[in-house]
């Protein structure tokens, strides 16, 4: 499919976010800022507790898309061939053949991306910004669209290595998903006893469709004074006396698209200063780092943040 309306992707769009909340229960920020991702071609960290849904929530994306999804298990003894591929040499031809890893799926799975070493985990990187490897000194491209949705558990520290923050920059958003409401859980019981939701989860677009929809997407309407809001509110990040680093050009670039991706999944053909308010801290949190004087006053990301927000005055009305 080589193109859409806008109208066409806003519907494709609403019937991902649908199918998903029947596995994903009671979660529908989540749920959205996961389509949001997807449309904006933004990576997902997703840190939280155990149990809450945060795999579920990639398979399910994958399974709407009747995308092909690759989980990567990521432990210590994790080697980066595993990940990227590998070249192999064929006795028979007296060729080397390229054994592609992990990472060539439409959807990748980074399960407990930090309990990898340093070294595994840089084997994303150049995936992650370029949708492309390099083994051997040969380039190959992955599939689109290509989606790394990481997690990983805060509470644990033992066994764990912290994310580089040039990995984490390359995640259009960090996103938890958190313990359902009574009600919901109560639900989730009634309704898992003896099936999966997954199971019986029917696709609802594909690839073809899904790169239209991205397409699409890019496309809508922002107004250079929305812009430059953004802008301002990124600069405002590293201005900050309590930031030892700020967000960066990519965080506009991906903020954008994200802002995008929301407006589309509220119905409109624009973005709204709202759109970039709602996005910051998702889109900005794992980016910014504290300064020592921040962390002694007890100061937290989203206080910076917040406040970033707060001091950058909101545009008027768009204009045409």
């Amino acid at each position: 499919m080589d193109k859409l309306t806008l109208q066409q992707a806003q519907e494709r769009a609403s019937a991902i976010q649908t199918a998903i909340q029947q596995v994903i229960v009671g979660k529908p920020e989540a749920v959205k800022l996961a389509v949001a991702a997807l449309l904006a071609e933004c990576h997902i960290l997703i840190e939280d507790v155990p149990g809450v849904g945060k795999t579920t929530l990639a398979k399910a994306l994958a399974r709407c898309l009747s995308a092909p999804m690759q989980r990567i298990q990521f432990t210590p003894d994790l080697m980066p061939a595993d990940i990227i591929g590998v070249s192999v040499y064929n006795q028979k031809t007296g060729d080397f053949e390229f054994h592609p890893g992990a990472v060539f799926a439409n959807i990748v799975i980074a399960d407990e991306l930090n309990r990898a070493s340093p070294k595994t985990q840089s084997a994303l990187l150049e995936a992650m910004e370029e949708r492309r490897v390099s083994v051997d000194g040969r380039r190959y491209a992955l599939p689109r669209p290509f989606l790394v949705v990481a997690t990983q558990n805060p509470m644990e520290m033992e066994g764990t290595y912290a994310l580089p923050e040039s990995q984490r920059d390359r995640f259009g958003l960090r996103m938890d998903i958190g313990y359902p409401s009574l009600e919901s859980e109560i639900g989730i019981l009634d309704a898992r006893v003896q099936t999966d939701p997954l199971d019986s989860l029917e696709p609802v677009t594909d690839t073809d469709t899904t790169i239209a929809c991205i397409k699409a997407v890019a496309g809508i309407w922002v107004d250079p004074a929305v812009k430059r809001y953004l802008v301002e509110v990124i600069e405002a990040t590293r201005a900050s006396q309590w930031c030892k680093i700020g967000a960066s050009p990519r965080a506009s670039l991906q903020l954008l698209r994200l802002a995008r991706a929301w407006a589309v999944l509220s119905g409109r053909d624009y973005v709204i200063p709202d759109d970039i308010q709602r996005l910051a801290f998702p889109a900005l949190g794992h980016r910014v780092m504290l300064s020592a004087e921040a962390q002694l006053a007890r100061h937290s990301v989203s206080d910076i943040i917040a406040e970033a927000v707060a001091t950058v005055p909101v545009p008027g009305r768009r204009s045409r």
